[in-house]
């Protein structure tokens, strides 16, 4: 942590946090998942854990949550250490048309 970092207020240190896990998904996870026709948005950041919607092809997909534990949550800790979790915000049932609907 530099002498900057101390300085920070709590909101500055979010507000970056907020610009680094968004630079990762608009580098790097989106250009990834869009190859399946799915993107994701990061919804919210609370203490280390990062809320993120997945859409497009990843809504309602099978994979999803292998897609946000291995590959989306693994990327942004390796880029990001100080993120503990990456949680799912999306509701993979609504939608005009999800990837994979569930049988009932």
């Amino acid at each position: 942590m530099s002498a900057e970092d101390v300085n920070e207020s709590p909101t500055q240190q979010v507000d970056d946090l907020r610009v680094r896990i968004q630079a990762v998904i608009d580098g790097q996870i989106n250009p990834a998942v869009g190859m399946h026709g799915g993107f994701v948005t990061l919804v919210d950041v609370v203490d280390s854990r990062v809320y993120v919607q997945m859409a497009g092809g990843c809504q309602g997909c099978g994979a999803a949550n292998h897609t946000l534990k291995a590959g989306i949550e693994a990327l942004l800790k390796e880029e990001i250490p100080e993120i503990s979790e990456v949680l799912d915000a999306t509701d993979h049932d609504a939608g005009a048309s999800p990837y994979f609907a569930p049988q009932r």
